[in-house]
């Protein structure tokens, strides 16, 4: 029998990977499509939204919708309310000239609670270009920055978690030292018991300040996995900790030291994956060759991203990637999370020093070099990683890449979306 704090793992883990879950259901359901079946259009096309308001799956008669229409992230050009008589309304919303995105957000209320819906048009985003400069010593900056982080000892520590293993597998909390002395890279490791040699799965994290499980359930199919953590901290306290430094002192840890390329936050995330990978392909179980990583929103970017930092990867996974085309919005388009240049951050943000930094951490560049096969997932209705900031990424790879698209997908997942992933991996990993 599982111990009790296995479920309690399992719980916490699930209720803090809300990228990850699907929105809650309700009985009143307001439901925008676009008229094309696969929500894509060509520029000069025009798109009519369809808004249907549902209670126990029937049309709700007299039904006020308010809905507003404008480019993603950006301010609505289109504001008004009408009645669905019939629960059912059809709306122009005119087109896009340039690739982009045009969304419609509509709302209704009743007794019972006000009710949101969404749906986005995509106009030609296979032609969407990036809008972040590319620095001319872009590989000199990070290849000096992988050669310090290779002077530097790792001094991995173990420790076997007795209540995490399972028949097939070991688990362990694992520390290394990280780019800089002194600072540390912690995460949690599942290693197949049975000897053998084994391919490996980095498991980047998305935003966040949390504990991790790892992924034992991978591991017991014959693959090492490592799930880490960026801030520097164990990954098994108590929930509490957490917490309070979510919203203490690592509260808006996405800005820190951005005025500065060398010290910004993200300089030691970035080299804290390749020492990750620098720890997996040292192990003794594991095969010498066949390394992937996968994440979702901040983890997506950061699979991107060591992919094109390290040769080692073989394969990268990324759902709706995160930190891609940062500058969008000063071109007049919504930017990559987390929304440095949005018309609430622009003021601070908008600095010669800032605008200089972003150019070596924005997906985008990383993307321009990654040279291994990627998997990519996401959704036109994600208004946290707006589509417009991960296509920019997407259409400048230039490796073998697919893209799976889930159209009305916000920030989060289906469970069968993940299973196309994890299915890939293994295939991939395993050579299948």
């Amino acid at each position: 029998m599982k111990p009790r704090f296995y479920y309690f793992v399992c719980f916490l883990w699930l209720a803090l990977a809300p990228a990850f879950s699907q929105p809650i259901e309700r009985a009143t359901k307001i439901i925008v499509a676009p008229d094309h079946e696969d929500w894509t259009y060509k520029t000069g096309d025009k798109v009519k939204f369809t808004i249907t308001v549902l209670k126990n799956g029937n049309p709700v008669k007299n039904a006020s919708v308010r809905y507003e229409i404008g480019l993603e992230k950006m301010e609505p050009t289109i504001k008004e309310t009408k009645t669905a008589a019939n629960g059912t309304i059809t709306v122009d919303a005119g087109t896009l000239k340039t690739p982009g995105f045009l969304r419609c957000v509509a709302w209704t209320t009743n007794g019972e609670g006000e009710y949101r819906g969404l749906a986005t048009a995509g106009f030609e985003p296979e032609n969407i270009q990036p809008t972040v400069t590319n620095p001319t010593d872009f590989d000199t900056f990070w290849e000096t920055a992988k050669k310090e982080l290779a002077t530097i000892p790792m001094d991995a520590k173990m420790t076997l978690l007795p209540e995490r293993c399972t028949e097939k597998v070991n688990v362990y909390h694992v520390n290394l030292q990280n780019f800089k002395v002194g600072t540390r890279l912690y995460g949690i490791l599942s290693v197949p018991k049975k000897e053998g040699k084994y391919p490996a799965l980095l498991k980047v994290p998305g935003a966040g300040v949390r504990a991790y499980y790892g992924d034992p359930v991978t591991a017991e199919k014959d693959i090492i996995t490592f799930e880490i953590g960026i801030h520097g901290i164990s990954v098994i306290m108590d929930p509490s900790v957490y917490n309070d430094l979510g919203l203490g002192s690592l509260n808006g840890y996405p800005n820190y030291n951005l005025d500065d390329k060398d010290r910004f936050y993200y300089k030691r995330v970035y080299m804290g994956c390749v020492r990750a990978n620098d720890f997996l392909t040292s192990l003794p179980q594991y095969d010498g060759s066949n390394l992937a990583v996968t994440g979702g929103s901040q983890g997506g970017a950061l699979s991107i991203i060591t992919a094109g930092l390290d040769s080692r990867v073989k394969w990268l996974g990324a759902f709706y990637p995160a930190l891609s085309d940062v500058t969008g919005y000063l071109s007049g388009r919504a930017g990559g999370w987390p929304h440095y240049f949005d018309k609430t951050s622009v003021k601070v943000n908008n600095t010669k020093e800032k605008l200089a930094t972003v150019g070596y951490y924005d997906v985008v560049n990383f993307a321009r070099r990654v040279k291994v096969p990627g998997y990519y997932m996401w959704g036109y209705n994600d208004e946290t990683c707006p589509p417009t900031s991960m296509y920019s990424a997407y259409n400048v790879t230039t490796a073998p890449k697919e893209l799976k698209l889930y159209l009305e997908t916000g920030h989060w997942t289906y469970p069968e979306e993940r299973d196309v992933m994890n299915n890939w991996l293994i295939t991939k990993l395993k050579g299948k």
